[in-house]
């Protein structure tokens, strides 16, 4: 039984054990893309913790008796389970397990008390008509064992956040066909850090890759709570598109004593590009490896670290497949003609010759 494997041990064949994320994260590495290294706390582990605790039967009990459409009743159903999980014991065997692998995480960095990020990593995440991914929690900069530990357990409990009940009930999914893994990773001391898709997402076509990116940790990105700079890039010549740059008030950064916080920008980085174009260009090569790896768009988390030099410190930290544009019928992005009628209509215009 593994309660525990690096990313170097998984790939998309792991998926049932380590959730969607950890397995793209394995997947990228096997393939040759810059992930920051880490393991994952596999199902097994979720698995063994509430039937070791004996508290499996007494989740399910709760579930089956949650109102879907009442706001207080998904609220204290979450409340009950979450407090079962988290006031659970944590099984020796799991805890030696998560020691030996932060441990060996630490020394292969050379930083004691490595600052990692815990991320909930769930088995059922962006299926073909449903999406239980951005449901679970996500923890920054966790130093420590104990801490490690502590956020791995809250991971577990976010399973069963009042949002995420209610959405497995409305989509008439099984409460216990989905199991969480949690993965650990090397912080990325990030200076910009934002998303990228293998696609415009605004009509879908496949030839552009578009980043979006600010200061700080991607979390402001991703929330929304800032407008980032947003650069469009031709696939196939690297030419830039277009290139807007966005007024950057606020940037998610870690401070001592404080912990991650959202922290004004001073005015001279406000309106400077978060990114330069070698790292712009760079991010975008590595989408387009992600791109033919997976054989499909995809929509992707990265990262620059600010301690590193180029291109080392440009990270990739979360890839899954694009939801939106790939679900819907395959047309031409030029007004919906096909190739020929777009031929035909260039061989039969007028071509005017000067005198």
């Amino acid at each position: 039984m593994a309660y525990v494997l690096g990313f170097d041990k998984i790939d998309k064949e792991s998926l049932p054990i380590v959730g969607g994320k950890n397995a793209s994260l394995g997947e990228m590495l096997k393939s040759g893309i810059r992930v920051p290294p880490g393991f994952a706390i596999t199902t097994e582990s979720y698995l063994e913790l509430i039937t070791s605790a004996g508290i499996a039967d007494e989740i399910q009990n709760i579930l089956a008796h949650v109102n879907p459409d009442s706001v207080p009743s998904l609220d204290h159903s979450s409340e009950q389970i979450q407090t079962l999980i988290m006031h659970a014991a944590m099984p020796s065997e799991i805890r030696r397990s998560i020691a030996i692998n932060y441990e060996n995480l630490c020394d292969m960095c050379s930083l004691d008390d490595l600052p990692v990020a815990v991320r909930s990593s769930a088995t059922a995440e962006d299926l073909p008509n449903a999406s239980f991914a951005g449901q679970q929690d996500t923890y920054l900069w966790v130093r420590g064992l104990a801490q490690v530990i502590h956020m791995a357990q809250k991971c577990w409990a976010s399973l069963f956040t009042a949002r995420a009940i209610g959405y497995r009930a409305k989509m008439n999914f099984p409460h216990d066909k989905v199991l969480i893994s949690v993965g650990v990773q090397k912080m990325v001391n990030s200076r910009t850090s934002g998303v990228m898709f293998t696609l415009n997402p605004l009509n879908g076509d496949p030839s552009r890759v578009v980043v979006e990116g600010s200061w700080g940790f991607g979390e402001a990105v991703v929330s929304g709570a800032v407008t980032p700079d947003k650069f469009v890039v031709d696939k196939v010549c690297f030419e830039i598109n277009e290139r807007i740059i966005s007024a950057k008030t606020i940037e998610c950064i870690f401070q001592p004593g404080k912990g991650v916080v959202h922290s004004d920008v001073d005015a001279t980085r406000q309106t400077q590009p978060s990114m330069n174009d070698k790292e712009l260009i760079e991010l975008v090569q590595i989408a387009k490896r992600i791109e033919d790896h997976y054989g499909r768009p995809m929509d992707i988390e990265w990262a620059i670290d600010h301690d590193l030099l180029f291109p080392e410190n440009v990270f990739i930290v979360q890839s899954r497949p694009e939801t939106v544009w790939s679900q819907k019928p395959k047309q031409s992005v030029l007004g919906n003609k096909s190739g020929y009628e777009l031929l035909m209509e260039k061989a039969l215009s007028q071509i005017k010759i000067s005198n």
